[in-house]
Order: structure tokens, then C-alpha cells, then sequence
């Protein structure tokens, strides 16, 4: 045999290896279902809805559902990484939004006189990291479950919230308030529009332009920008940085993390603030964007945004996960729980239906997808 062909048959032998590496290591990324799924989901919605769920006007609702997902369920999915869950997301959400709310009714607390859209965002913050702060004590102090732990904040929250609620406003909830948005910088940045210019360039054609001539949709939901924003530094924090490491790091195996230098307790407690952070940016999209409030606000968020992080690719056991993942299980959960607007022949009851079944399928090809990587292990 001569050396030319030798070398060819090497070069053959070589791109069948490359090629079947990436393949290999594609398989083993943790957002491959979630966007494959994501990909059926898209396709079978614009279909059944003949385009109109991606008109001007579907755009901008269904992203305002994706980026309310999105949003907690990236704090959800970091936080599941390191190993713990937090079931208070959703009653987090409820009282955030009703101390904003609140606030802005009755004033500051302790006679600090009246509250703007920026304070009483700053004081609700303040409150819902340090129940956070707590949340994650409690559970690295006591080594019980967070399960446990954060199922009976679940509880503790809702109650206090519409204890609150019925002593100061005789009422669950809180309607009329001004619509700041209007006159506040810092309420438009929540409760706003964004990307107008989205609108201008990619329907300047007349898709946008109601029947009086008027521009239909002008932007997006400023929830959106903030999703964004989320998704882009928790990404960076996983992985660019020694915080990433020390999550991944938590949640894979916590004492070997330890014995190496990890600050697994700081991790932890900070990871709970987090998913706190995420429910209050969450909440005051809502009081800006509808001058309302209700203490049932947040109902159940907390379960949607684990599904989502396990549908993301985030494992129930901890150490494996993705925000990649995750933003492509948002924007599937978002469009299936809006496809009711857009298909009237479909039930809304099918939307808990497709959670179901996508989330069970999900935990079987996250665990494939981690004996893969572990060898079985």
C-alpha cells in the first residue's frame, strides 16, 4: 500500500473520530432535550395557530409569560445545581408584591412618610433577601431538607401575606393604585416597554398597523430586559467564574467541596437570596406594569420553575445543570401556557397535562445524560 493512500485512509479514520467526538459531546450537553422539545413546540403552536401566535401581538404576550418563567426559574436552577430546592418562590412572589403594594397605599413603614416606586422596592428587597438570608441559615444550621424548610416558608409567607393584607387593606387585594410608569423612571424600568425599535425594523412591513392606521404593539413587556439580564449574568457566574466552580462544585459532592476549600455554607445561603432576588424582580413587574397587587399572586410559580430547571436539564440530585437550558424550557413552558389564547380549541387544562408528561420524561434523559458523563456511575 503507498504511502498517499495510507494517508488518506488516516485522514478518513481521523474526520470519522472528530466527528463522532462532537457528536459524543453534543449528547452529553444538558440543553439538547430541552430544545429539541422546545423546537416541536414552536413549530406545532405556529401551525395549529396559523402564524398569529408569532404576530406582533403574540410575540409580545407570549414573551411576557417566557420572561416571568425565566426569571425565576434561572434562580431556581442555580440554586437546584448547589443541591438544595426552594418551594417559597411563589409565596415570595405574593408577599413582595404586596409590600410594594402596600407601601405605595399607606406609606413607609415606621413614619417614614410616603413611599416612591424606588423606595419601596428598595424596602421589599430588603425584607425578601433577609428572608432569604434566613431560609438558608436555617437549613445549613439545622441540616434538615430544604424541602422541608421551604415548603413550611411556603406556608408562613402566604399566611402572613393575607393576614397583612386583610388587618391593613380589609382586603386580599390592592387595586387603583397611580400609574407610575407614567412619572417614575425606575417603575418603567419594571412595569414598561422595551425594545421598540424590535417592533419598528421587524414589522415596518404592516403586520403591526391596526385597522385605524395605528401602530398595533410597540414594544415588549420590560420584563423581558430583565430576564435577559438574568439569564446573561447567572450564565457568566456558571461559567466564567470561581462562583460557578463552587456551585457545581457544592452540589456535586458537598464534603468533597468543602475539604477543598469550597465555602459551601456561603454558597448555599447566597444561592436561597438569590431565588428571593428573583421572585421580588418578579413581583414588582407585576405591581408597575398593573398598579394591583394580590396576595394569591405567585401561586404554584414555585413548582413551574423547578419543572422548568429539570426540563432545562438542571438534575433533581444537583452538580449538573444549564441556563441554556433553562431559557429554552421557559420559552416552551410560556408558549404552551399561552396556546389557549392563540388555539381556542384547546383546553387550559391540558397545559398542566404537558407539564407532567414533559417533566417525568425530563428527569429519565437528565439521569441518562448524567450516567453518560459519570460512566454509569
Amino acid at each position: 500500500m503507498s504511502t498517499t493512500s495510507t494517508n488518506t485512509d488516516d485522514r478518513k479514520e481521523a474526520d470519522r473520530l472528530q466527528k463522532g467526538g462532537h457528536l459524543s459531546s453534543l449528547k452529553r450537553r444538558p440543553e439538547v432535550g430541552s430544545f429539541l422539545v422546545m423546537m416541536f413546540v414552536i413549530l406545532a403552536i405556529g401551525f395549529a395557530s396559523n402564524g398569529n401566535a408569532f404576530n406582533a401581538l403574540g410575540l409580545k404576550n407570549n414573551f411576557s409569560i417566557i420572561s416571568q418563567f425565566g426569571i425565576i426559574a434561572t434562580g431556581a436552577c442555580l440554586l437546584m445545581i448547589a443541591g438544595e430546592f426552594d418551594l417559597s418562590i411563589g409565596s415570595m412572589i405574593g408577599f413582595a408584591g404586596m409590600s410594594m403594594a402596600m407601601m405605595l397605599k399607606w406609606g413607609l413603614p415606621f413614619g417614614l412618610g410616603a413611599a416612591t416606586p424606588l423606595t419601596a422596592f428598595l424596602f421589599t428587597l430588603a425584607m425578601t433577601l433577609a428572608l432569604g438570608w434566613l431560609i438558608g441559615t436555617i437549613v445549613v444550621r439545622s441540616k434538615l431538607s430544604s424541602f422541608i424548610v421551604t415548603l413550611a416558608f411556603l406556608f408562613f409567607l402566604r399566611g402572613v401575606t393575607e393576614v397583612s393584607f386583610r388587618l391593613i387593606n380589609q382586603s386580599t387585594q390592592i387595586s387603583g393604585l397611580p400609574d407610575y410608569k407614567e412619572t417614575s423612571w425606575f417603575a418603567s424600568m419594571f412595569g414598561g416597554e422595551s425594545f421598540a425599535w424590535f417592533y419598528d425594523a421587524w414589522f415596518a412591513l404592516g403586520s403591526n398597523i391596526n385597522r385605524a392606521g395605528n401602530q398595533w404593539v410597540s414594544g415588549f413587556d420590560a420584563r423581558v430586559v430583565w430576564w435577559i439580564a438574568v439569564s446573561v449574568i447567572a450564565y457568566i457566574v456558571l461559567s466564567r467564574t470561581q462562583a460557578g466552580n463552587w456551585i457545581f462544585a457544592t452540589g456535586d459532592n458537598r464534603e468533597s467541596a468543602r475539604a477543598n476549600g469550597v465555602p459551601v455554607d456561603k454558597v448555599r445561603i447566597s444561592l436561597f437570596m438569590l431565588t428571593a432576588l428573583c421572585a421580588t424582580i418578579f413581583a414588582a413587574c407585576q405591581v408597575f406594569e398593573t398598579n394591583t397587587a394580590d396576595a394569591a399572586k405567585g401561586n404554584l410559580k414555585e413548582l413551574e420553575a423547578i419543572a422548568i430547571a429539570v426540563v432545562g436539564g438542571t438534575l433533581m440530585t444537583g452538580g449538573f445543570g444549564s441556563v441554556i437550558g433553562v431559557i429554552f424550557g421557559a420559552i416552551t413552558f410560556g408558549l404552551v401556557a399561552n396556546a389557549v389564547f392563540f388555539i381556542p380549541s384547546i383546553d387550559g387544562s391540558y397545559y398542566r397535562v404537558f407539564v407532567g408528561v414533559v417533566l417525568l420524561t425530563a428527569v429519565f434523559l437528565n439521569e441518562s445524560v448524567r450516567k453518560r458523563i459519570t460512566g454509569g456511575l
